[in-house]
């Protein structure tokens, strides 16, 4: 069976619904959300959404929470910096 989309890919099932922007931003999340991540505990591209913000690793059978659409959000991943920076500026100061 041939390729029934070219340009819309996974928003197709809209049609031509909704505007093309919209089905553009609605693109770029729904291909995030169907991928697969590594996990960060056995080393796998394994990581699949199984609810909002719940991800499952199909291999080790770990639970993460991350973002709703991806598996770790731009804040996440802020604050994560800032910790590990504080943490090695105390562990200078001791």
């Amino acid at each position: 069976m041939g390729k029934r989309t070219k340009k819309v890919g996974i928003t197709g099932k809209y049609g031509t619904r909704y505007g093309s922007t919209l089905r553009k931003l609605m693109r770029k999340i729904e291909v995030s959300q169907h991928s697969s991540y590594r996990c960060a505990f056995c080393g796998k591209d394994s990581i699949k959404r199984t609810n909002c913000g719940i991800w499952d690793c199909k291999s080790c059978k770990k639970v993460i929470a991350g973002g709703a659409y991806s598996l770790s959000t731009a804040s996440a991943v802020t604050v994560r910096s800032t910790i590990a920076r504080l943490r090695k500026i105390q562990a200078e100061q001791v």
